[in-house]
């Protein structure tokens, strides 16, 4: 089970990446906690990252 996990979710994550700016608000500030939940560190480089690829990506504070 942790195998399909391991394979499936670089998968998973590139599709959210694509599909980031047509995601409702909500979802991607869950999304975008969950993901950082235990890395604090990467909290700045992804929402760097999150704005240069879909600019109108409002970020909360």
């Amino acid at each position: 089970m942790q195998h399909d996990e391991d394979h499936f979710a670089p998968m998973l994550g590139r599709a959210v990446l694509a599909a980031w700016g047509d995601m409702p608000r909500d979802i991607q500030e869950a999304l975008f906690e969950i993901a950082v939940k235990d890395r604090p560190g990467d909290r700045d480089a992804l929402a760097k990252l999150l704005h240069e690829r879909h600019p109108r990506t409002v970020h909360a504070s």
